[in-house]
C-alpha cells in the first residue's frame, strides 16, 4: 500500500485550522487502501505525528522518516496547509524537486493565486467580475482619500495572502482605515483593499482528473455578523445551505465558470472558488482557495454528500487520477 502524508500545520495563523482539516483528511482516506500518516511543518521543524502521540522527525533530504529502525518514504502528498507555505507554491516546488506528487494544484498557480491582488488582475484580464482593489505593499501608508474616492466606504481591508479572515476588517469610517491596514499588515506583508459588495455569498468547489470533471453543488453562506468572518467559520456563526435556493440557470452558469477558471489558473486537486451575487445576477468572484478547509463540516465535505459521492471515493479519485 502507498504510504500518504498528509501535510499539515505550516508557518500561519491559520496553523490550528490546518491541523482540523488533517484529522478531516485522514478520516476521508481509505484506510484499505493506503498507510496514512499526518505530517505537520511549522517553520523548519517537521514530524509525522503517529495515532498513539509520538512524533518522528523528516528527512527533509527525501522526505522520509524512520520507525523502529524502518525507514519509510512517502509516495504520496496531501497538502492541506492553509497559507504559507502549502498555498504559495512553496512546498509544491520542493515536491517538485523531489518527484513527489501531491493534491494541490502546482508552483505558479498556488503562487498566483495566494496572491489576491494579483490573481483577481489576472483573471479581470479573461473577462471574469472581481471587485475593483488598491495594493499596499510593505511599508506603505494607506492613502484615506484616495481609497475613499476610488473605491467608497465600505470596504474591505485584508492581507493579500492571508485566509481564514484572520486580518481582515470591514470598514465603514475612514477613521478606521489606518488601523485596520495595521492589523492587515500583522498578517502579511502585502494588504489589499475592496469595496464591498452587497449581494449573497455562495461558494462552488470543483475537481477533475484524467477521466473526470465535476463541479460540486453550491453552498450558500448566511450570518448575522458583519461579514464571514472568523467567528462565522469556526463558531457556528453561520447558516450553511448545500445546494444553495438559487435558480438552476444560475448555479449552472457559476459551476461552468468555476469549471473554467480551473482551466484558466492550471488547477490541480479540489479547489473552491468564492462568489458574491448582487442583485443583477452577475457573480462576482472573491477568491480562490486552492488548499480549502476539509474538516467533516467544512464546504467541500458538505459539497461532495450533496452530490451524493462517497468522498473516500472521491479522495482515491485525486491520488490515484490527479
Amino acid at each position: 500500500m502507498k504510504h500518504i502524508a498528509i501535510v499539515a500545520g505550516g508557518d500561519s495563523s491559520e496553523y490550528e485550522v490546518s491541523l482540523r482539516s488533517a484529522d478531516g483528511i485522514y478520516g476521508f482516506i481509505d484506510e484499505n487502501r493506503y498507510h496514512r500518516y499526518i505530517v505537520i511543518l511549522r517553520n523548519s521543524d517537521w514530524k509525522v505525528k503517529m495515532p498513539d502521540g509520538a512524533m518522528y522527525d523528516i528527512d527533509k533530504n527525501d522526505f522520509s522518516f524512520r520507525i523502529n529502525g524502518q525507514k519509510i518514504k512517502f509516495d504520496y502528498a496531501y497538502i492541506t496547509i492553509h497559507g504559507r507555505p502549502g498555498e504559495d507554491g512553496r512546498l509544491q516546488g520542493y515536491f517538485d524537486m523531489l518527484g513527489v506528487p501531491y493534491s494541490s494544484c502546482g508552483v505558479l498557480t498556488c503562487a498566483l493565486t495566494c496572491n489576491k491582488y494579483m490573481n483577481n488582475r489576472f483573471l479581470k484580464s479573461f473577462g471574469y467580475c472581481v471587485p475593483d482593489s488598491i495594493h499596499l505593499p510593505e511599508g506603505r501608508k494607506a492613502d484615506v482619500a484616495e481609497i475613499i474616492n476610488r473605491l467608497g466606504l465600505p470596504v474591505f481591508v485584508k492581507p493579500n495572502d492571508g485566509g481564514s479572515s484572520f486580518g481582515v476588517t470591514k470598514v465603514k469610517d475612514a477613521a478606521q482605515l489606518q488601523q485596520a491596514v495595521e492589523k492587515a499588515f500583522s498578517e502579511g506583508r502585502e494588504v489589499i483593499i475592496e469595496p464591498f459588495v452587497e449581494g449573497r455569498e455562495v461558494t462552488c468547489g470543483c475537481y477533475k482528473t484524467k477521466t473526470k470533471q465535476l463541479a460540486l453543488p453550491i453552498t450558500e453562506v448566511i450570518t448575522d455578523n458583519e461579514f464571514f468572518d472568523y467567528d462565522a467559520k469556526y463558531n457556528g456563526r453561520v447558516e450553511e445551505i448545500t445546494p444553495a435556493h438559487i435558480p438552476d440557470d444560475l448555479a449552472g452558469r457559476i459551476q461552468r465558470q468555476t469549471l473554467e477558471i480551473y482551466d484558466v489558473i492550471g488547477a490541480h486537486g479540489i479547489i473552491r472558488i468564492d462568489y458574491i451575487i448582487p442583485a443583477d445576477n452577475h457573480p462576482v468572484l472573491l477568491e480562490i482557495n486552492t488548499t480549502p478547509g476539509m474538516t467533516s463540516t467544512s464546504f467541500i465535505p458538505q459539497q461532495i454528500r450533496a452530490a451524493g459521492l462517497d468522498i473516500k471515493d472521491v479522495m482515491t479519485e485525486i491520488i490515484e487520477n490527479g
